[in-house]
């Protein structure tokens, strides 16, 4: 028993030290494989023994929901920042800061010496304020009010990156931000049956769930950046805080520039400023602290914020305007959806005119009516959305929830709280949708088959299902308004080209409720025929990583209609053939390292292009962040170039890509 609970202890170690280097540095020790090798023989002996011991990795996922949120007193309280919009505002406290020092060294022999400040990122997600002790996590929880917050330690314990043992053993709280990374939201809302609104109501809603299951399925991250009590040790300076908190392997934020005077943070400031909207998480402004702890101690607070440091927060992304009326549009699956039609306004330099309205519940929550004065939150060049209604002297008018298509006219159906046209086969706005899906890139890659295209076709050749695709004919094309000779011959080329594609792209392109491009090649990758898929059960499919309940039954259901079944007949009667490509991975320069794309290459489509890296091991996502490894750049790059150059990612031009590609 004592060898197995002394081996326990070590794998936990082993395991913690891995997470660290995994989640913190991003620089992977092992590889998955071995990882789930030590994961697994730690779960056996803890099964084993009877002991579980609280800082162990198997307890980052509690599996049990809980009642409510028990309340913490925190051990130092949590301070709101003072605001600044300006930099007359920002030198206005830098003046104050300087009066006061120069005050308390007028009357102090032990002089406080000229200020230098921090300026760090504003985070904008949820803070988080947790507790360790005789070096182990012991508590986690909200701001709330400063003194006393929601205790939320199941929660915490399921953002990987903070760390459940560390080195120091005495009593501190440490004070940080709970955020969901841009690109996990992203990835999340393609399979998400209800996405997520934006990033920062994503990462408080998952760590005020009472489910810590809900909170684990959101992959957040966590940033610390301040140690608000602690016994038996103390600090000089802010940097060297920070760097207590690294050295314990507490997850800080690669940025925290040291500046000499205000005249340098505001440097900085201009520079965050422009860095803030290519960055994986939301910002809204700058933090600036004295360095010198010493010098808060004399500043202190005021009856709400710390003397000895001051938020810059960047031009408003929320303003409110009015909301004119409500437009209802269909979607792919038929899913009927509201937008608002707003009187422009300016957000952030770009002129909104629309925004987001989730659902007809989402309206009534919100209390928003015609001619209401609306709250709008635009974050991180995102499509803006309503947050809200301000009180207005104008007469509202009620908006009335759509009881028929606005498309088709058929009468709509309820299933939760959204809405749906049941009429798949003639309403427009579905079958364009569902054609410009199905010939997309990742799909059956029809090149020259977009939106407009799409509905000339519905409305000229009166297309009925995305099967009728493969029967247009030269003659037909030839007699449209914008196709000449050469137009029709290469669409008619490239539909014929698609017939021959490989089974996850076209499993993709069948438009499979929550089957986003992943989930498409896990299918493909189990079943290996679409005969085999169209007839997998409900218990199957569950055995498959990442595939939930509902979307297991959104398969099943799929393939048990038979209209879908008949068009599934007649596509592969037309000479679609849908086959398994078993992708064999080399080993080269791409092997485990993620890849983006930007530009044209020469010789090679996008889609050819990421294949081959696949191919050769490696991972194409879109956006450019601290975890991508390589970006190639071909002729007219865009902006991720410029990010990929500011972020110090390695550039592969044509001609190196061309000498990688050669030698494999």
């Amino acid at each position: 028993m004592e060898d197995k609970l002394k081996r326990m202890e070590e794998l936990i170690d082993i395991i913690n030290e891995l997470n660290y280097y995994y989640y913190t540095l991003d620089n992977p020790k092992v590889s998955d494989k071995e990882y789930d090798e030590l994961y697994d023989e730690l779960v056996r002996l803890e099964k084993e023994t009877g002991v579980v011991y609280p800082y162990s990795p198997t307890q980052r996922v509690g599996g049990e929901i809980l009642d409510k949120f028990e309340k913490h007193t925190h051990l130092g309280r949590l301070w709101s920042l003072d605001k600044c919009q300006n930099y007359g505002e920002l030198r206005n406290w830098d003046n104050r800061v300087r009066r006061l020092i120069d005050e308390y060294n007028s009357k102090n022999e032990n002089k406080l010496p000229s200020p230098t400040y921090v300026v760090e990122y504003k985070f904008d997600g949820l803070t988080i304020n947790v507790t360790y002790e005789d070096g182990k996590l012991v508590q986690g929880a909200t701001r709330g009010n400063g003194i006393v917050g929601e205790a939320i330690l199941p929660q915490i314990k399921t953002i990987k990156s903070i760390p459940l043992k560390i080195e120091y053993k005495g009593l501190m709280e440490v004070q940080g931000e709970g955020l969901m990374p841009l690109s996990v939201l992203e990835e999340y809302n393609k399979k998400a049956e209800e996405p997520l609104k934006n990033a920062r109501n994503a990462a408080a809603g998952a760590l005020r769930n009472l489910d810590p299951r809900v909170t684990a399925e959101r992959k957040l991250v966590a940033y610390f950046y301040n140690v608000g009590y602690i016994e038996g040790k103390e600090f000089k300076t802010h940097m060297e805080m920070l760097q207590f908190l690294k050295d314990n392997r507490l997850p800080v934020y690669n940025y925290a520039s040291e500046c000499q005077n205000i005249d340098e943070v505001i440097e900085e400031i201009e520079k965050i400023e422009e860095r803030r909207h290519h960055l994986d998480i939301l910002t809204d402004g700058a933090v600036i602290k004295i360095n010198d702890i010493k010098t808060r101690e004399v500043l202190g607070y005021t009856t709400k914020f710390p003397r000895w440091a001051i938020a810059y927060k960047f031009e408003a992304e929320e303003v409110t305007t009015k909301l004119i009326d409500v437009e209802w549009n269909v979607g792919r699956t038929g899913k009927v959806t509201p937008t608002a039609i707003l009187e422009p306004v300016e957000i952030g330099g770009a002129t909104i005119r629309r925004a987001t309205l989730n659902n007809f519940d989402d309206i009534q929550r919100k209390g928003v009516k015609i001619n209401s004065r609306v709250l709008v939150r635009r974050s991180n060049e995102v499509i803006p959305e309503i947050m809200g209604v301000v009180d207005t002297n104008e007469e509202t008018k009620e908006i009335k929830k759509p009881t028929h298509c606005p498309a088709c006219n058929s009468e709509l159906i309820q299933d939760g709280v959204h809405i749906f046209c049941p009429n798949s086969l003639t309403c427009k706005p579905q079958l364009v949708s569902r054609m410009v899906h199905f010939a997309s890139r990742d799909a059956m890659n029809i090149e020259g088959f977009n939106e407009k295209t799409a509905e000339k076709l519905f409305e000229e050749l009166n297309l009925k299902d995305i099967a009728d695709i493969y029967e247009i004919k030269y003659e037909d094309l030839i007699k449209l308004e914008g196709f000449k000779d050469k137009k029709a011959r290469n669409l008619l080329d490239a539909i014929e080209r698609s017939k021959d594609v490989t089974l996850d792209a076209f499993i993709y392109a069948l438009g499979i409720r929550n089957v986003g491009i992943k989930t498409a090649r896990d299918l493909a990758d189990h079943f290996k025929s679409l005969e085999k898929l169209k007839n997998a059960t409900y218990e199957e499919l569950l055995t498959i990583p990442d595939i939930g309940p509902k979307t297991a039954e959104n398969i099943i259901e799929f393939f048990h209609d038979e209209r879908i079944l008949q068009g599934l007949d007649k596509l592969l009667s037309e000479g679609v053939n849908p086959r398994y490509q078993d992708i064999k991975v080399k080993e080269s320069p791409f092997t485990n390292k993620t890849v983006v794309i930007t530009g044209t290459i020469e010789g090679y489509t996008r889609k050819e292009l990421k294949d081959l890296i696949e191919k050769l091991g490696g991972k194409v996502t879109n956006s450019v962040s601290n975890k991508t490894d390589y970006v190639i750049v071909g002729e007219n790059p865009g902006s991720k170039y410029e990010k990929a150059l500011e972020l110090g990612i390695e550039i592969i031009d044509e001609e190196k890509l061309k000498q990688l590609i050669s030698n494999k």
